[in-house]
């Protein structure tokens, strides 16, 4: 495998982890509920804030590793 084709499968394998926040963020079953609480904090509220940070930090690393 050339260089430049192993520099491009790289770059889809950072694009395709992307997704994981979106996919996280669409799939409602998963965070559809109150319990467990963090601080009085329903499940649903604090699970949405997690993926706030965790797709900032996805896009940051996809971001920098293109570079």
């Amino acid at each position: 495998m050339s260089v430049a084709r192993s520099g491009r499968l790289r770059r889809i394998l950072w694009h395709l982890f992307l997704f994981v926040p979106f996919f996280a963020a669409i799939c409602v079953p998963l965070y559809n509920r109150v319990e467990p609480q963090v601080f009085g904090i329903p499940f649903f509220y604090w699970f949405q804030f997690v993926w706030i940070v965790v797709a900032a930090i996805v896009t940051a690393l996809a971001y920098f590793a293109k570079i």
